[in-house]
């Protein structure tokens, strides 16, 4: 995968690129919208913890595509308050490490459940051999 973040634009604004390019041949993995629902279906608490568990999910399922976070490619999260915008981001940045997947966050009035804060979808690609 290429990362294009041009000089004739500003620079991204956090940990993400401004575009990523797929190379054909690469397969690629479409993850539905993630929440924080943990295997035993319990719900974090808060922000952070479904945070957390959905970052968990979503490491989960591209183990299972033996995939791990450096073939992000997009990253869609929403959240319904801006104030859990700092939890959302450590729990993202404490698995992501130096991935920098293009990445867009939105803020929503709800989510399916009131009950969910955060919900994440990504797309991977990786090129085998």
């Amino acid at each position: 995968m290429r990362q294009y973040n041009p000089d004739s634009i500003a620079p991204p604004a956090g940990a993400y690129s401004h575009a990523i390019e797929v190379p054909a041949g690469a397969r690629r993995l479409y993850v539905s919208g993630q929440v924080g629902v943990a295997p035993d279906g319990t719900l974090g608490a808060d922000a952070g913890e479904q945070a957390r568990i959905i970052w968990d999910n979503i490491a989960s399922i591209l183990a299972e595509a033996e995939m791990g976070m450096a073939d992000l490619v997009k990253v869609t999260a929403y959240l319904t308050d801006p104030a859990d915008l700092p939890a959302y981001a450590k729990g993202r940045g404490g698995i992501l490490g130096d991935a920098r997947p293009c990445s867009t966050l939105v803020y929503v009035p709800a989510l399916v459940k009131p009950e969910w804060k955060v919900e994440v979808e990504v797309i991977a690609a990786k090129i085998d051999g």
